[in-house]
């Protein structure tokens, strides 16, 4: 049903994110900053009926309206089984049912917004001279590297290469630590359509990165140099516009706000502890990992969605264990001292802004490059797990002595890491501060889309 307008509209904008939370949240806050600062731009979001039940009663702008296609992929809840099946299905039944979609809606379409993982939006967007916005949710630095290897002249050799397992990956010169990385354990299909669509963004009409430029901008004037479309850094994408707002935070019966309990604590005396809401690690190192926590002696609040209620068994007096947290608002609460993280991008921004050292535990795809990034560029983290091959776990006595000393506030190393965390915070603030470089790119970014034409480059 097309929804009743109240006031004039200049255009529909249309999103649709990879079915994924770590890619529908970021698409979604850069949609709510949009509505924000123009508010008579009416911007539909597609999602399946499955994610519409997921995020259909979120708060947003009046001029933000769902919009769903049918189930047409494998539940959110199994995706995980098999990941390769699921990438195939995303690539490859969504188009249709979306693009039926567009000619229902009521207004003509201005532009449209489509993950980066979303190579059909670009192809369906050029054929009906409908201008699309690729949404990049992973860094730019990351985003780098797999465009380089698309511009391999023996990619092909490459993807066969990797697919043949990592121990073959390692004798081949051409191929470089980061991509063995990102794509160990990925099979052949995986890694074919994934750069299938990092070569399509370059024929969309501008390519948006949920980064900040003033903590990648080597790699976004390495994009710039490559491509012919407007690039524009428009992040952190995280909803630090809501912090000061109503809490969203949804209580579960009988169990203690942990808000109140981050309250009760010294500052800076919290290890916070979230492994992402997709694929986690395996439950022997999930114990390792509790076990080396208590070990600790350190404070910490979990954030653990399928095992609360069996690490809360194995829990003790320091920690608190909980199902769900409004994660930026915790990351900025003044007890909070670190984050052990898996090393997801909306979660490093986020701790960025927060101005929050890292530990990091990469699980999979960017996020080893990320902890890279973290502990060797920034310099604001330090790795709990380097990237391993065996399939070893990371012991409960390894886990407790880094995690002593990374919340000893005399460590020096660790009040350098702390250093150089706080003037990354003052950096991101200050980006998306009026006149600052993303809030200069998101106005440039709504003035193309609504004059329609390309326009300058902001950094």
């Amino acid at each position: 049903m097309n929804p009743v307008h109240t006031r004039p509209i200049s255009g529909t904008l249309v999103a649709i994110p990879y079915p994924g939370r770590g890619h529908i949240n970021p698409m979604m806050n850069l949609c709510k900053l949009l509505a924000s600062r123009k508010h008579d731009l009416l911007i539909t979001f597609v999602v399946t009926e499955e994610w519409l039940g997921f995020i259909g009663s979120y708060t947003k702008p009046d001029n933000i309206h769902f919009a769903s296609i049918p189930n047409v992929l494998p539940s959110e809840l199994v995706r995980g089984a098999d990941f390769p099946g699921f990438y195939e299905a995303v690539m490859t039944k969504m188009e249709a049912p979306f693009e039926e979609l567009l000619d229902t809606l009521e207004l003509p379409v201005t532009a449209i917004i489509a993950d980066t993982e979303l190579k059909w939006a670009i192809c369906m967007g050029n054929r009906r001279n409908f201008p699309v916005a690729s949404l990049c949710t992973t860094s730019a630095k990351f985003f780098s590297v797999l465009h380089s290897m698309v511009l391999t002249e023996n990619r092909l050799f490459l993807i066969d290469t990797l697919d043949n397992g990592s121990e073959l990956a390692e004798q081949s010169s051409g191929i470089s630590p980061d991509i063995r990385m990102i794509f160990e354990g990925s099979t052949r299909q995986v890694i074919q359509l994934t750069l299938e669509c990092i070569s399509w963004v370059q024929k969309a009409k501008y390519v948006l990165f949920t980064s900040v430029y003033e903590l990648e901008g080597h790699a976004i004037d390495t994009l710039k140099a490559r491509f012919n479309i407007p690039i524009y850094t428009i992040g952190p994408a995280i909803p630090y516009f809501e912090l000061h707002g109503n809490s969203s935070e949804t209580m579960v019966q009988n169990v203690p706000s942990y808000l109140q309990w981050l309250d009760i604590h010294p500052p800076c005396s919290v290890l916070y502890v979230s492994l992402g809401s997709f694929l986690s690690v395996s439950n022997d190192q999930m114990d390792e990992i509790a076990a080396g926590l208590q070990d600790s002696g350190v404070l910490y609040l979990w954030v653990a969605r399928g095992g609360t209620s069996r690490l809360t068994e194995k829990g003790s007096e320091m920690g608190l264990v909980v199902p769900w947290c409004d994660q930026l608002k915790v990351l900025c609460h003044s007890s909070i001292g670190g984050f052990l993280t898996h090393c997801g991008w909306n979660s490093i921004l986020e701790a960025i802004y927060a101005g929050i050292p890292m530990l990091t535990f990469p699980i999979l795809f960017d996020q080893a490059p990320n902890s890279k990034q973290i502990v060797d560029d920034w310099k604001i983290g330090w790795r709990l797990k380097e990237q391993q091959k065996d399939g070893r776990l990371v012991t409960r006595a390894s886990i407790a002595e880094l995690v002593r000393s990374f919340m000893d506030p005399e460590n020096n190393e660790v009040k350098n890491r702390r250093k150089s965390a706080s003037e990354l915070k003052e950096k991101c603030r200050k980006a998306v501060a009026e006149d600052g470089s993303s809030q200069r790119n998101l106005d440039a970014f709504i003035k193309d889309i609504s004059q329609g034409h390309d326009g300058m480059l902001i950094d």
